[in-house]
């Protein structure tokens, strides 16, 4: 028998809210602060326009928001993590709707790493069904995006706010 040491490594815990209604990503936010604790980071609703996946579930207008804890997480913990904000998102569903998305991921020195339900070749399997990806890797003195990154985490802005947070945790 093999014996596995434990890992535990741990990273910021960051928090992407795609919303429409400014009630419902306060709600969501708040739920997520009850379990992870203070909120060290929060940015400025910015228009969330780089793709209209989300409209016809969700509508049109939509905001995007980062949130991030003090609190460091086992970056182990990533898929539970995934599976309580997929709570949150059916708590605030309205007539089989989604009213929020939420992306959580952790970010370290070297990497943003974000969760999902949606395999694909570029992802990495955690456990019940949840998936990791590097959506960016720093390079130099900032952020950059893989080749499989998301339109708006590729954006000047969002990387700006990423950069950010790593000052904040690696302080």
């Amino acid at each position: 028998m093999v014996r596995i040491k434990k890992y535990n490594k741990y990273a910021k815990l960051i928090s992407g809210f795609i919303y429409k209604d400014e009630a419902v990503f306060i709600g969501s936010r708040d739920l997520l602060k009850k379990r992870f604790g203070r909120i060290d980071f929060q940015s400025e609703a910015l228009d969330f326009t780089c793709t209209g996946y989300y409209e016809k579930e969700m509508g049109a207008g939509l905001k995007r928001r980062f949130v991030c804890f003090s609190r460091p997480v086992p970056m182990e913990s990533l898929y539970r993590i995934k599976l309580y904000t997929n709570r949150i998102e059916k708590k605030f569903m309205a007539s089989g709707a989604r009213k929020v998305n939420i992306d959580p991921g952790y970010l370290d020195s070297a990497k943003l790493v974000l969760a999902s339900t949606k395999d694909y070749a570029h992802r990495v399997y955690l456990r019940k069904n949840i998936f990791a990806e590097i959506a960016l890797s720093f390079r130099k003195d900032s952020f950059s995006p893989n080749d499989w990154t998301y339109p708006d985490y590729r954006s000047e802005e969002y990387i700006a706010i990423f950069n950010k947070i790593r000052k904040l945790h690696t302080r």
